[in-house]
Parts: structure tokens; C-alpha cells; sequence
């Protein structure tokens, strides 16, 4: 094990040299090409994401600050402690990140480390269980507007929480017992700064749409550079969907195959790096380690793509 330690660490300074390296040079010497493909990303952000995004990152921020979010948290203890090994807060936290989507459970993480109210001890599984899509995005964009079928969509969504509280409650096997702290609700003031939650999910909300136009140009490269090795489709696709899970679904849809559908259950679960980039901005910050947690959302991503694959056989 210390020898493959040692190479990985090795290798992945030399891969990331590389790679980053080689985007430098398809920038350099293409580009009109790269530069259309970033625009495309902030047309995206811009028409769609922005519009649901930003809204939500603001209103949960605040939820995250009233009374009535520790009295959420205290209804959930229970069972929270009994499955994940985490608190009501966490709960509460997995809650609004499975309804809300991506970034918000990571963001929510930040902020309730910040508040005290998210122990050290119980703050990676709760990021674990908290990093998940929602039925917005998995119904709507992927299930209706990808494969064009909702009943697809929910089929996904449903193999993505599977995914997701699956290795959640295997994180708590040999978890350390929760120390009894004050109950949320005790902590809330109720005095929220309006302007400062605004500034704050305005500036976050930008990175997402840097990294979603950084990763759209980047997803061009990987084409440009499997269609010149003359890679299978298959292989580009699913390079594609590591870097962003939209375009990877896209890529996969033309056959409605359970293959097809548990390959698009692993990209929205693991989230694909763009979507690992945006949620690491906010854990990085709340002390949440970048490769257990990437070790998690695999592992998460193919639980997720083996449900969706029954699911497909099965319905």
C-alpha cells in the first residue's frame, strides 16, 4: 500500500502538469474554437442556471439562520443519528441539498460550520449525505429534456439518493458517537444580515457559472482529442461526463439502454468536475478533505449507476 501511495502521489502531479499543459496549448493555438465553447458555458449558466441558482443559494442561506430550521433539525435527530451517525442539522442539511441541487448542500455545509452549529466530527458525513442533485435538474433538463421521459428522470433521481445514503450509512459503521451538543434552535437569533447573505450568494454564484464555462470548453478538448486518436464515441462520452455530467448525459442518450442510463446515474452522483469544483470551493473552506471526499462520491456514483441499471431492467 505505501508503494502505490508513493506513485499516486507521483503520478498525479505529472497528470495534472499535463493536462493542464495541453488545455494551455489547445487555448493558445485554437482559440476562436475554445473561446466560442466558454461563451456557450455562460450562455448556459446565464439562461439557466443563474435564474434557479442564485435564488435558492440565497433563500437557503437565510432558512439556514431562522428558528424554524433547528426545529426541522430536532424532528430529524433520531433518525439521523440512527442511520448516518449525524445530527438533526446534518439532516436538515441533506434535506435542503436533495430538494434544492447542487451547490446548495455544500454551500449550507460552509454555512453552518461557520455558525458553530456543524461539529467536526460529524461534518464529512454530512457533506457525504448533503452533495446531491435535485429533482429539477434529474426530472426535468436529464429525464424530460435529455432522454425525454420524466419517468426516466425519476428513475435517476431515485438510484441518485440510493447512491448517495447508501455509502452515507456505511460511513457510520465505526464512526465516533456524537457529543451531546445544544439543540440548534437554542443557537438562532433570528438577526440576519440581508445585504451581507446577498453579496455573498452573488459571488458564489459566479463561481459556478466559471467553472461550468471553464468545464464546457475543457469537454470540447477532450472531443477534439478522442475524435483525433480516434477514440470509440463510447470512451469520449464518458470522458466528457467525468469533466461535466450534463454534456455526458447528452452524450449517452442517443439509446435508452440500461447501460445508457446507469453511465448518466454515475455522472450526476459523482457530479463530474465541474461540479466537484464548485462544491469544493465551500468544503475546502468548511475543513472537508478533497480526497476522501472524491473516494466518497465514487464510490456514491457506482452504487447510484448499479441501482439505475436494475431499475431499468426491472421497469
Amino acid at each position: 500500500m505505501g508503494i502505490i501511495s508513493k506513485g499516486v502521489k507521483k503520478f498525479s502531479p505529472l497528470f495534472i502538469t499535463a493536462a493542464v499543459a495541453g488545455a494551455l496549448a489547445a487555448f493558445l493555438i485554437f482559440p476562436a474554437r475554445y473561446a466560442k465553447e466558454v461563451r456557450d458555458g455562460i450562455a448556459l449558466w446565464a439562461m439557466s442556471v443563474l435564474p434557479a441558482t442564485l435564488p435558492l443559494l440565497f433563500l437557503t442561506s437565510i432558512f439556514t439562520k431562522l428558528k424554524l430550521f433547528g426545529k426541522v433539525s430536532g424532528w430529524l435527530t433520531p433518525l439521523s443519528r440512527a442511520l448516518f451517525g449525524v445530527s438533526g442539522t446534518g439532516a436538515a442539511t441533506a434535506l435542503l441539498s436533495a430538494v434544492s441541487g447542487y451547490p446548495v448542500g455544500a454551500r449550507a455545509v460552509y454555512d453552518l460550520t461557520e455558525a458553530g452549529l456543524l461539529p467536526k466530527e460529524e461534518r464529512f458525513r454530512t457533506a457525504a449525505i448533503s452533495t446531491t442533485t435535485g429533482p429539477a435538474f434529474l426530472v426535468g433538463a436529464v429525464g424530460a429534456g435529455i432522454f425525454h421521459s420524466a419517468k426516466i428522470g425519476w428513475i435517476l433521481f431515485a438510484a441518485h439518493l440510493i447512491g448517495v445514503y447508501f455509502v452515507g450509512i456505511l460511513l457510520r459503521l465505526g464512526a465516533k458517537p456524537l457529543r451531546t451538543a445544544p439543540a440548534p434552535a437554542a443557537k438562532r437569533s433570528e438577526e440576519i444580515s440581508v445585504g451581507k447573505i446577498l453579496e455573498s450568494s452573488v459571488l458564489s454564484v459566479l463561481c459556478v457559472g466559471g467553472a461550468i464555462a471553464i468545464f464546457y470548453a475543457f469537454g470540447a478538448i477532450a472531443e477534439d482529442i478522442g475524435a483525433a486518436l480516434r477514440l470509440p464515441d463510447g470512451a469520449i462520452a464518458v470522458f466528457k461526463g467525468l469533466l461535466e455530467m450534463t454534456t455526458g448525459c447528452a452524450a449517452v442518450a442517443g439509446k435508452t439502454t440500461p447501460i445508457a442510463l446507469a453511465e448518466c446515474a454515475f455522472f450526476v452522483t459523482f457530479g463530474g468536475f465541474c461540479v466537484l469544483l464548485q462544491q469544493l470551493a465551500f468544503l475546502g473552506r468548511a475543513d472537508i478533505k478533497t480526497a476522501p471526499f472524491l473516494a466518497v462520491k465514487f464510490a456514491q456514483g457506482a452504487v447510484a449507476a448499479l441501482a439505475a441499471f436494475l431499475f431499468s431492467l426491472l421497469l
